[in-house]
């Protein structure tokens, strides 16, 4: 008698538990495409059909892959290869001033690779880095009077002291009035944002982030620094809204406070609170599904792996991920690797596990994914 919880899939039948059955893999080319990519061929295809030749190479995936190595060409040419490949988890006292008075779980995840979940925010970083150089720059230099000028970026590297506990500072300004001589005399953060309409008063980190530049250029240069400008871009109109910072010792031992907090939970390997400035913040979190904060089976979970059964990992953030860290064993779990099956050869993949029975099955398993509910349920937990 054939199990009632079985299903049928032609002439094969499949169990959710206790049995696999691997489906044979279908490959769906674009229409012209024989999967043929030597150099012979493909001249032959373009000499055949040029505009389709070209139609066949376009996708998302060859595109994504074209912008990352184009990257890493322009870090190379700029002297910034150590923006290339993903960056190591930051020391506990160590902090960066875009990253002051967030949530601290939050923070802590970036701080440490937790792989972020959803779409990496690649185009707005493009928008505010080309905002700031194509346009804000150039209208700083028109504006500066004759015996002053405008300088890209300035350096920062200080130590500050909060009773028992040290923490380090470091970061680059955005456009820095200067004299000849290069001295800073004024400040700028420039950030764009969707809107302008209901922006009546500076972010609470950005001004932190400000704060943080003050406090480093007053404490290295023997005349005061003290002054700023958080100045905001619409990504719609490029319209902006100026506010004008004057450095605040409150607010600044607030922000020191902050950075301690942070350090002291990191140093003990503690997973810090969840304690965004907003409530609205934690749905658009990178880390929403991992702390908690989402209609998903998670809370608290720790800065690394990737969630059982989540696909919800943009492939760019994915292989970040992965690559960051090569020595801890890290692979792609049975869901993850059914949606990027190209990078189960690189990087490996988990087996489906049952914590009724203890029964592993190889990832490429068909059906086992479904969100059983009760003890049948399949884990993709390391065994």
């Amino acid at each position: 008698m054939e199990n009632p919880k079985s299903q049928r899939f032609g002439n094969s039948t499949l169990f959710p538990i206790g049995h696999c059955v691997l489906l044979p893999s279908v490959t769906t080319n674009n229409p012209g495409q024989d999967g043929d990519d030597s150099p012979d061929h493909v001249a032959a295809r373009i000499e055949q059909n040029p505009s389709q030749a070209v139609g066949d190479r376009i996708s998302n995936q060859d595109f994504n892959a074209w912008y990352e190595d184009r990257q890493i060409e322009q870090n190379i040419l700029d002297g910034k290869s150590y923006f290339n490949g993903p960056s190591p988890p930051k020391d506990p006292d160590r902090h960066t001033p875009s990253k002051l008075l967030q949530c601290h779980r939050k923070a802590s995840y970036a701080r440490q690779n937790a792989p972020r979940e959803g779409t990496s925010p690649e185009g707005l970083f493009w928008i505010g880095s080309e905002f700031e150089e194509q346009i804000i720059v150039p209208y700083l230099q028109s504006i500066v009077p004759d015996e002053l000028y405008v300088q890209n970026s300035l350096w920062i590297d200080t130590t500050i002291s909060n009773d028992e506990v040290e923490v380090h500072l470091r970061g680059s300004t955005d456009p820095a009035i200067v004299t000849s001589d290069a001295d800073p005399v004024y400040l700028t953060e420039i950030k764009t944002t969707t809107s302008l309409d209901h922006l009546t008063e500076p972010k609470e980190h950005h001004r932190a982030q400000l704060h943080a530049y003050l406090y480093a250029l007053d404490k290295e240069y023997d005349y005061p620094i003290t002054n700023g400008l958080l100045v905001y871009g619409s990504r719609k109109t490029l319209d902006i809204k100026v506010f004008h910072v004057t450095f605040d010792e409150v607010f600044w031992h607030r922000i020191i406070e902050w950075m301690t907090t942070q350090t002291e939970y990191e140093e003990v390997g503690e997973l810090p609170p969840a304690d965004p400035e907003r409530e609205w913040e934690c749905s658009y979190c990178s880390y929403k599904h991992r702390c908690g904060e989402a209609d998903t089976p998670y809370s608290a979970i720790g800065h690394d792996g990737l969630l059982p059964l989540l696909d919800e990992y943009d492939r760019q953030n994915l292989v970040e991920y992965l690559e960051a860290h090569t020595d801890a064993d890290a692979k792609l779990t049975p869901t993850l690797a059914h949606a990027h099956p190209d990078l189960v050869e690189e990087y490996g993949a988990f087996d489906w596990s049952c914590p009724r029975c203890d029964n592993t099955y190889a990832w490429e398993c068909r059906g086992l994914g479904r969100r059983y509910d009760g003890p049948a349920r399949l884990s993709e937990l390391p065994r």
